[in-house]
């Protein structure tokens, strides 16, 4: 019974998250699914991409957490349309809770609507939200065996950024291991390298980035 259930739930949200891609189409928006764990550097990632990329594109967030509005208060400051999500202990967002989003933004004055979704390197693997493509970022503290525990997170995404790269005099971290692992479950997986705080890597991130958003909107 709870395996019917569950495939219930998974086929709806996958019809509503066909819906919120066509509404987003039929705009010229292009959704970036940006997923990892918490304290993994997304919010910092997110504003370090808004910079590089506000020149070309119109940007909007949504800002997924469990509760509180400190992430979007953040992305605000920068003079970017966001909307703070919270889940209320959900571990994941689900397509319905983009659509019902989508309002509060004019869609008409955007190129870009990046969301971070809830820090978890499980659940948000197996929804998909309307998105276009999905970023999966995971950190040096965090450990070199997460591509191996967590399979399906690196399996279904169309990049890896490894944040935090500024910190790996300091933590014993294969770089390679994880490079390696990554190839066995995304063959054709962009990897990089970055660091939203010091800018290592992010020119070549954002450029990957600006690209395939082009190749959407186009």
């Amino acid at each position: 019974m709870e395996i019917k259930v569950l495939h219930q739930v998974m086929e709806w949200n996958q019809d509503v998250s066909e819906r919120v891609k066509q509404t987003l189409a039929e705009h010229r928006v292009c959704l970036i699914n940006m997923m990892g764990s918490p304290g993994a550097g997304k919010t910092s990632l997110i504003a370090a991409l808004i910079e590089r990329l506000r020149g070309e594109f119109a940007i909007g967030v949504i800002e997924g957490d469990i509760t509180g509005q400190i992430d979007a208060e953040k992305i605000a400051a920068l003079d970017i349309p966001a909307v703070q999500l919270n889940t209320d202990g959900a571990c994941h967002i689900e397509a319905m809770s983009i659509e019902k989003l989508l309002p509060y933004f004019d869609l008409d004055k955007l190129d870009v609507l990046f969301v971070e979704n809830i820090g978890n390197l499980v659940c948000p693997a197996e929804f998909a939200i309307g998105e276009n493509f999905r970023i999966t970022i995971l950190s040096i503290p965090e450990g070199d065996d997460k591509v191996a525990k967590y399979p399906l997170m690196f399996t279904e995404t169309s990049c890896l950024a490894l944040n935090k790269c500024d910190m790996l005099p300091y933590f014993d971290f294969d770089v390679e291991r994880v490079r390696g692992d990554y190839r066995g479950v995304n063959p054709g997986g962009p990897l990089f390298g970055v660091s939203a705080k010091t800018g290592e890597g992010m020119e070549k991130l954002a450029e990957w980035i600006a690209g395939e958003i082009r190749a959407a909107l186009a």
